[in-house]
């Protein structure tokens, strides 16, 4: 039945809308995701808010992710993809409009409230979306098609800053948090657009409609499409089933975790930059925007590497890349070369292979699994990768001594072991990658599905 699927040398334009959809899914989660930073300016002095009570507030929605990405995992195996692509949206666009209603009194308890489901929400349309694509495509494609879907989360954020800059001195903060409900108008896309995995049709025996899936996507006759005369129905995969591949369970959580060291350089490079080269705020901002662009950039390369040099070399590459450009920051802070900061170039060179390995590592975090936990087992990866938001600022607090665990203060003198803190967890995923990591290049899923075994309940199951 997949074997048209298979045999595509291009995808057609329903394939694209599903791929767009998917990265319409991404930019706008994130512009929720980022939109809190720019609304705290306008309210941080209005309603006197401390910095641990600030503070609540931006970690509320990465605690959210850690939870959301096991709930929605499991639900996108147990219920289907395009159900909880949809859900999902809602759920973090509608948290996210509540807050324009939020009362100046005790608000930022209520902020902090939301901000934990948009987590949720924003964590739970991760992994349910990648899934989705990979299911339609053919497995020449998946690993630049999942790419491609990550590498333009960065534009969410670049939406939220131009929202702060343009629109919150004219619509204030609770227009921006009515702005961010738009994106519930996108389910509406999705249920026009996008129809329910074949291959999760397929497990559950759903002959006619995996076949009008696949016709769909390949834009032909569902009667030229040949199905076997029946499909035997799988139950649903418990979760807990995940434990029983304790490889790929060790690889995910290993790779998620590489986020720690991106999360971390994020929070401290902005005052680096005002330290070390004794640049204004605004000049700090505009070097930064270089550092975005390089991720970006990485992002592309890293997606097209994938097909070309194979999941392990191209997660290899990017991460070993990623600890070099870091130690590299540490060491060479004070070289110019002429009038360029060497430490400026070192994190251009990281967020190049630091945003380029996240757009191997969260498509593969959904390869390394057999069908029927496919995005539970994105899932489990994410969410304990979202942990990294948290052992990031708490492991730089305790290395640079200021004791602030929601936001460290940067300190020259602890630059060097602060570097080798951050470059360790890309290591950790590097070696990772070479010691446990399965090679999916231009293998079908149903090809990996049959590599990595399936546990006695789950053959029981099938039979």
């Amino acid at each position: 039945m997949l074997e048209a699927l298979e045999r595509q040398q291009k995808l057609t334009p329903n394939q694209w809308k599903i791929v767009s959809a998917a990265i319409l899914g991404d930019m706008l989660d994130f512009f929720d995701f980022f939109l809190i930073g720019y609304v705290l300016t306008f309210i941080v002095k209005a309603w006197h808010l401390s910095f641990m009570e600030s503070g609540v507030i931006l970690l509320a929605a990465g605690l959210g992710a850690i939870p959301g990405s096991f709930f929605w995992g499991w639900m996108a195996d147990k219920i289907g993809r395009r159900k909880v692509f949809i859900m999902t949206a809602l759920n973090f666009s509608l948290a996210t409009g509540i807050m324009a209603f939020t009362p100046d009194q005790y608000g930022w308890l209520i902020l902090a409230f939301f901000r934990f489901w948009v987590g949720v929400g924003v964590a739970g349309l991760n992994v349910v979306d990648l899934p989705l694509v990979q299911e339609f495509v053919p497995s020449s494609k998946r690993g630049f098609i999942g790419g491609l879907v990550t590498s333009t989360i960065s534009i969410g954020g670049a939406l939220g800053a131009a929202c702060g800059a343009y629109l919150g001195p004219v619509i204030g903060w609770r227009g921006l948090f009515l702005v961010g409900l738009l994106p519930a108008f996108f389910t509406l896309l999705i249920r026009a657009w996008v129809p329910e995995s074949p291959r999760w049709l397929i497990r559950r025996g759903r002959r006619d409609e995996a076949r009008r899936s696949i016709a769909w996507a390949l834009q032909a006759d569902p009667a030229t499409i040949e199905v076997p005369a029946q499909l035997p129905e799988l139950a649903h995969t418990p979760w807990r089933e995940l434990f029983k591949y304790p490889r790929s369970v060790a690889l995910v959580c290993l790779t998620g975790l590489s986020q720690t060291s991106g999360v971390g350089l994020a929070l401290w490079a902005p005052t680096l930059l005002l330290l070390l080269l004794h640049t204004t705020p605004e000049e700090a901002s505009f070097l930064m925007i270089w550092v975005a662009l390089s991720a970006f950039i990485g992002r592309l390369t890293c997606a097209w590497l994938t097909d070309l040099m194979g999941r392990r070399r191209s997660g290899i590459f990017a991460c070993v890349g990623s600890v070099v450009t870091l130690i590299a920051a540490g060491y060479l802070a004070d070289l110019m070369i002429g009038p360029v900061s060497v430490f400026w170039l070192m994190l251009m060179g990281h967020s190049f292979f630091g945003g380029g390995s996240y757009t191997i590592i969260a498509p593969y975090m959904a390869e390394v699994w057999p069908a029927g936990l496919r995005a539970s087992g994105m899932g489990l990866g994410y969410g304990v990768g979202n942990l990294g938001k948290i052992i990031s600022p708490l492991g730089l607090a305790l290395i640079v001594g200021g004791g602030n665990f929601l936001k460290p203060a940067a300190s020259v003198s602890a630059l060097v072991p602060a570097m080798y803190f951050l470059a360790f967890w890309a290591a950790l995923a590097a070696v990772a990658f070479l010691i446990l990591g399965i090679e999916t290049r231009g293998r079908s899923i149903e090809e990996i599905d049959a590599s990595l075994g399936r546990p006695a309940t789950v053959r029981a199951a099938a039979e």
